[in-house]
């Protein structure tokens, strides 16, 4: 379980395809600091298990279909990606509840300066605005924000200078991939709902 809040932007090394899974290099500074065998991260908030770390390097098995089904098949040599280990008990609880389960690949339509702060407007896959609210909750590359707009299967959000310095947001332009990951509460919800239609 994560927070979406971002604790560093990691830079990618090399992502290739290996016998048994794709192989991903992350060069990193702070993540691997305390980073063990076997433990949880989400890179782009997809949550991935460390299977090699150095002092300032952690590598990952990603599955073809997660590279299919996720921003990673745009994963280029140097392209950033955003790190948070998993959330400990005794944790601050910044963001919201991010499983690190994505739920699509959406496309950035708008992505620009409005005076001090920037707009960004994503397209999700059709029918996947169900889950969306205004002032909602949303996982967009893995950090935590709030949907300030929802037009159909569209979402706007609203950034704050910090969280362009402080993600890898700031190198995304029109028709870049995000991961999506919806709020819980509302897939739940849908699932109890339908449930008691069949009953």
């Amino acid at each position: 379980m994560f927070t979406g809040i971002i604790e560093e932007v990691g830079r990618t090394v090399a992502f290739t395809r290996g016998e048994a899974a794709w192989s991903l290099q992350i060069s990193a500074q702070v993540v691997p600091s305390d980073v063990k065998l076997g433990d949880s991260v989400a890179v782009n908030g997809c949550c991935l298990t460390v299977v090699r770390h150095t002092a300032d390097a952690l590598w990952f098995d990603v599955l073809e279909e997660t590279r299919r089904l996720t921003s990673f098949n745009e994963l280029q040599p140097g392209s950033a990606v955003n790190l948070e280990r998993s959330l400990q008990p005794a944790g601050r609880m910044g963001g919201h509840f991010v499983s690190g389960h994505i739920d699509a690949l959406g496309r950035v339509d708008v992505c620009e300066a409005r005076g001090k702060d920037h707009y960004l407007r994503v397209s999700a896959p059709n029918g996947l605005g169900r889950y969306l609210v205004s002032k909602g909750s949303i996982a967009i590359d893995g950090i935590s924000l709030t949907v300030a707009e929802v037009d159909g299967d569209s979402l706007a959000v609203w950034l704050i200078p910090h969280t362009i310095v402080a993600t890898n947001l700031r190198e995304k332009h029109v028709g870049s991939g995000v991961n999506l990951e919806f709020d819980l509460l509302a897939k739940y919800v849908e699932k109890l709902v339908e449930a008691r239609r069949v009953d």
